[in-house]
């Protein structure tokens, strides 16, 4: 009993070396056979390079594995496994032809149930890509229809010769409107790719970061003195190293929302200090504030608290996303406290 044991033992560990060691080459041989394509075929873009020699790899292995069964194995066995095998194949053609709801049984005690495995890993991860890529094909679809439709049906309305010379100016003035929302919107998105492509790098200087600050506050105010807003600013002489470009853009947005969505007379404080390891900066307003469930999605792409109100504000739902992808890059935090009717507060810490 004890010896038969033994036997299994043996037979499966030695089947999980051989099998790593070929899946190993095989994903090798993929690599090679995958640059050869590219060279006619061009390199497509990211993660699809990856994608791509992941499969030409699994189904190198697969096609080794069988025929190695059909040489080395007993007919049982060879049957067993070349079902499997054929379970696996199978499983990959699916993923090929985009249907990513494959799952496969795992058994514990296979020596090759890593492949299941990866097979139903790579499923669900290319799965959970495409659910991603279609939401957000259907936002930006969705936030660039709205504005087409209000230019087009004001468009429309101004070549009429019976509206007044007050409709005609309120009319240009809505398209005009929804043109620079357009705007910002292609702005956000090329610079939200770009900053997830690393297709530009960070630029790292030295500079105050106080001194940003108030710059970025002065660039607004007319805004805020438009709505009669108490400014408090309370800024320690700081100096930090980071992209100042990108960190302006940081206030610009996180000080504009703060601006927009607190009603004429309530207040903004601002302040800078620094501990240890960190910079920290806060940004607290008396304006209407985020409920809890809204805080959990607030950084999340095209999310918005109210998307009535945030639509008639210019909003897109893409600069929370923006700032926090900044920040990220530059090893730092954000976080944000608030209630509703009780005011928000963004803190975010810069390592020194």
């Amino acid at each position: 009993m004890n010896n038969n044991t033994h036997t299994v033992k043996s037979r499966i560990t030695y089947g999980f070396i051989i099998s790593t060691l070929a899946f190993g080459i095989c994903f090798w041989l993929s690599s090679l056979l995958a640059d050869f394509l590219f060279q006619y075929t061009g390199i497509p873009a990211k993660p699809w390079p990856y994608i791509i020699t992941g499969l030409l790899g699994m189904y190198l292995f697969a096609v080794g594995i069988r025929i190695t069964t059909a040489f080395h194995h007993k007919k049982h066995n060879y049957r067993k496994r070349s079902f499997m095998f054929d379970e696996i194949l199978d499983a990959m053609k699916r993923i090929t032809q985009g249907d990513f709801s494959v799952v496969m049984n795992v058994n514990k005690n296979d020596p090759f149930s890593v492949l299941a495995e990866t097979v139903n890993k790579m499923a669900h991860e290319l799965g959970s890509m495409e659910n991603l890529r279609q939401d957000f094909i259907a936002n930006v679809s969705h936030e660039i229809q709205s504005p087409l439709t209000s230019i087009s049906g004001f468009a429309e309305l101004l070549r009429s010769k019976s509206i007044t010379e007050e409709e005609r100016i309120h009319y240009i003035d809505i398209i005009k409107a929804e043109s620079k929302r357009l705007s910002k919107l292609s702005d956000n998105l090329l610079k939200l790719s770009s900053l997830d492509a690393a297709a530009t790098p960070l630029t790292f200087t030295n500079f105050r970061l106080d001194k940003q600050l108030q710059n970025s506050l002065l660039m607004l105010e007319p805004q805020w003195s438009d709505k009669n807003l108490d400014i408090s600013v309370e800024l320690d002489a700081v100096t930090v190293n980071g992209d100042e470009h990108l960190l302006t853009q940081v206030w610009i947005n996180l000080l504009h929302n703060s601006i927009k969505f607190t009603p004429n007379g309530g207040s903004l404080n601002i302040t800078i200090n620094r501990d240890d390891s960190w910079v920290v900066c806060r940004i607290a307003d008396s304006g209407i504030g985020i409920s809890a469930e809204d805080k959990l999605h607030i950084f999340e792409r095209f999310y918005k608290v109210d998307k009535a109100r945030d639509r008639n504000l210019g909003g897109n739902g893409l600069g929370l996303s923006l700032v926090k992808k900044i920040i990220e890059l530059h090893n730092g935090t954000i976080e944000v406290e608030s209630n509703l009717g009780a005011g928000t507060t963004f803190t975010i810490r810069l390592p020194k």
